[in-house]
């Protein structure tokens, strides 16, 4: 097993560059990027742009109408060059590729274009957000797909099974982000109760408040974001649950102990359980991958929520790229990670996995 992971630890910077430069390249030849922004805000009288730049509102000019910005007919090419240095877009795409990955290489990961913060304190500052929301609610699903799976498999066949397999499928036909909005219409404050705070992660005057009513005031902010991601993301695993417990219920081994004697109670939980949630407690990392990189992005945009996925998508918007590629490094580097620890889950919960022969 350590020959694996040494293996896979030795893969991980060569991934990283790789899905680094396929994303540089991909977002530095999109149009609109930063220079097109500010040129835009400049051509539509936006004086805070200027004064920024450390310039001041140039007077017309025809000289650079063959500029390759689009919008940028009209400006001093003085005032181009300047934009262009102030996002370090007066070098070649090369230069500025291998500058990039020299700086990672530092764990530099520059300044935000519009925010004038470090990117690795915006990312710092919401990372723990993120992971919140992905770990409450993998814990969550957890704790009720187990239970509710064994006990559908159980009750195999019965009204009970039925009834909640109608359920699992109307909640998982149903996305989050539409939870979420049904949620915050009927309890945030919309047409019916006012119950939970309708964006936030905790209230203005949280760092006053005494502990207790600290941890009271954080699960009240997460309760209706928990919920939403929850209710979406449960029913996969509790049919898994169920399917597994069913293949190994039927299989001769329970037999011939229920024969010999074994309670039905030892049985399930002293050999099924586990056998058949081998798969299950070992997809927990790969599962919290998918809940960080699809579920929270839009939790966090509707409930207004600051964490990593927020932060990624404004500033894609506003083609922050420093914001954009540190982003991308960071949810590429914990996703490569969980995997490595998802594999090394494997082998706690079943030593008869191994690794060592396996292709990485």
């Amino acid at each position: 097993m350590s020959r694996y992971i040494a293996r896979r630890l030795l893969l991980l910077l060569p991934t990283l560059i790789g899905i680094i430069t396929l994303n540089f390249f991909i977002v530095q030849l999109a149009p609109g990027g930063p220079v097109d922004q500010t040129i835009a805000r400049l051509t539509s009288q936006d004086v805070s742009t200027t004064s920024r730049i450390g310039l001041s509102t140039p007077a017309p000019t025809q000289t650079n109408a063959a500029s390759q910005y689009v919008g940028a007919r009209g400006l001093d090419p003085e005032l181009i060059k300047a934009i262009e240095k102030q996002y370090g877009f007066d070098r070649p795409m090369h230069e500025r590729y291998f500058k990039m990955l020299w700086d990672y290489f530092h764990l530099d990961f520059g300044n935000s274009y519009y925010q004038g913060r470090p990117v690795i304190d915006l990312i710092v500052e919401r990372l723990p957000v993120s992971i919140s929301l992905g770990l409450w609610s993998m814990l969550l699903i957890y704790m009720t797909s187990i239970p509710l799976g064994i006990a559908k498999a159980v009750r195999d066949g019965t009204a009970f099974d039925a009834w909640t397999s109608a359920l699992i499928f109307i909640g998982y036909s149903i996305p989050s982000f539409l939870f979420a909005i049904i949620l915050l219409v009927l309890f945030a404050g919309g047409a019916y109760y006012d119950w939970f705070p309708l964006k936030g992660l905790s209230s203005r005057d949280f760092d006053s408040l005494p502990p207790l009513d600290q941890v009271i005031d954080y699960i009240w902010h997460m309760a209706l974001p928990v919920t939403a991601i929850t209710i979406g993301g449960f029913a996969t695993l509790t049919m898994l649950t169920k399917n597994l417990f069913l293949e190994e219920i039927s299989k001769h081994y329970v037999m011939t102990a229920l024969a010999k004697g074994l309670t039905e109670q030892r049985m399930l939980y002293g050999h099924v359980f586990r056998n058949a949630m081998l798969i299950v407690i070992a997809g927990f990392p790969a599962a919290l991958i998918g809940i960080l990189f699809t579920s929270t992005l839009l939790i966090e945009v509707i409930f207004s929520l600051r964490g990593l996925g927020l932060l990624g998508f404004e500033a894609i918007l506003t083609r922050d790229y420093p914001i954009v590629f540190g982003t991308v490094f960071c949810f590429t580097f914990i996703s490569l990670i969980l995997t490595l620890i998802g594999d090394i889950t494997y082998t706690l919960v079943d030593p008869r996995i191994d690794f060592e022969t396996r292709d990485v």
